[in-house]
């Protein structure tokens, strides 16, 4: 890690790039500091462009947020070729220090929803790192308010962000814009402005419109905070209806209290597309489609259970449902 520090602070001080993948090009545009290739958890990866003052921007933010001071700590739990590991690693240049991991004490942290559910039912050590901290982010997907809860009852400051490698890492901090930050709804969709959005995509095709951000994400505002609902790109459309996987995910992971279910969707000459589950656990069918259908609607009831030995996941926690959906076609 310390020779990919000194490469960041290079590219932060106006140095030579730095991509968090292979790239098909050798030259970028000199504001250019950070390529940060998305998961493509749901659609075509896209590399996107970061400059230093978007990126310190980000770090500013979020420590005028939790008050934070030269000489703290931040644990880097998650992986670097991601916007939130590289955000750590910016955070720490900010403060002066060196990221530390899970068996060192630190005053702040970050992971996403697999980490914390970990944290609560299983990893002891990594509960006990959590406790220790004055805050810990979690975004990168949708936290479920039970587990939040839980999480919260022993001793986490759980602080929910929102959030993209487009926008350099959350910028949106329990329903509420860090400084500098703006966001509306835009067409159902979340939009949102600031100091911390991107440059661009290295492909083009950048979804700007009068200098605001417009996500593939729906939302509302409700007392003043941002609501997201459900990743537009996480939705399918099975006989004419509207499914949320996002959503359909959460609630069967609560119901359960288990991270191993997810939702995904295969193509169907009759539905179109059509919901199905997958999961490590041995749990009936008519179930699940029984606790869906009184929860959300006949229309959310799945086609198809399917029984797997491991969950397929991104290098970020996210279930991988591209996969999921081609092994099982």
């Amino acid at each position: 890690m310390p020779h990919f520090l000194e490469k960041l602070l290079l590219a932060l001080k106006d140095g030579p790039a730095l991509s968090t993948a292979a790239l098909d090009v050798d030259q970028v545009d000199p504001k250019v500091a950070l390529i940060v290739k998305t998961s493509g958890s749901t659609g075509n990866p896209k590399s996107v462009l970061l400059t230093s003052q978007s990126l310190i921007a980000s770090a500013r933010a979020s420590h005028q947020y939790l008050s934070a001071s030269p000489g703290q700590r931040w644990s880097l739990l998650l992986p670097t070729t991601h916007i939130a590991g590289i955000n750590v690693l910016v955070r720490s240049i900010e403060l002066g220090t060196v990221p530390v991991g899970v068996d060192s004490q630190a005053e702040f942290s970050a992971i996403v929803p697999t980490q914390l559910h970990r944290a609560v039912h299983s990893d002891r050590q990594l509960l006990e790192h959590l406790q220790n901290c004055r805050a810990v982010l979690v975004g990168g997907a949708r936290l479920d308010s039970e587990l939040k809860k839980r999480a919260q009852d022993l001793g986490i400051n759980v602080i929910t962000t929102y959030g993209m490698s487009e926008t350099s890492g959350g910028v949106i901090y329990d329903g509420k814009a860090l400084d500098g930050v703006s966001f509306q709804i835009i067409d159902k969709h979340i939009a949102l402005r600031g100091p911390q959005i991107a440059y661009g995509y290295l492909e083009g095709g950048f979804p700007i419109k009068d200098g605001w951000f417009i996500t593939s994400d729906l939302g509302f505002i409700q007392d003043g905070a941002l609501v997201v609902e459900a990743r537009a790109d996480d939705q399918i459309i099975s006989g004419g209806e509207n499914i949320s996987l996002s959503a359909i995910e959460s609630y069967l992971q609560s119901e359960y209290s288990n991270p191993e279910i997810v939702a995904f969707a295969k193509s169907d000459a009759e539905w179109g597309e059509k919901l199905c589950i997958a999961t490590t656990s041995n749990i009936a069918l008519d179930e699940i489609r029984s606790k869906l259908t009184n929860r959300f609607g006949s229309h959310t009831s799945p086609k198809e259970l399917v029984r797997v030995s491991d969950i397929p996941y991104l290098s970020l926690g996210k279930p991988d449902r591209r996969k999921l959906s081609d092994d099982h076609s």
